[in-house]
């Protein structure tokens, strides 16, 4: 069983929550960004294998989006975190 740790509730169960995909900044001036930017963003990945920061929401519970650090070859959760501008990078 994978215990995922939401920020507001504690350990639980994953199926409490769901994947968002892997966290990806918007382009920094979004109004200046081109179509490619914007392709790239919207519809591009890293696909690592490796460590990874995704996006999870828990829909059983408080209803958070946080993030995640989850390593992708052994699906450990290294850690979840609120989402902050000082925290994403």
């Amino acid at each position: 069983m994978l215990i995922l740790k939401c920020p507001n509730c504690g350990q639980r169960n994953v199926s409490e929550f769901r994947n968002g995909g892997e966290y990806r900044p918007r382009p920094s001036r979004p109004l200046d960004a081109d179509d490619q930017q914007w392709s790239n963003y919207v519809f591009f990945r890293h696909n690592v294998s490796g460590l990874q920061k995704e996006w999870w929401y828990h829909r059983n519970g408080c209803g958070l989006w946080f993030l995640a650090e989850r390593h992708t070859k052994t699906n450990e959760i290294l850690s979840t975190f609120r989402w902050g501008p000082d925290r994403t990078e």
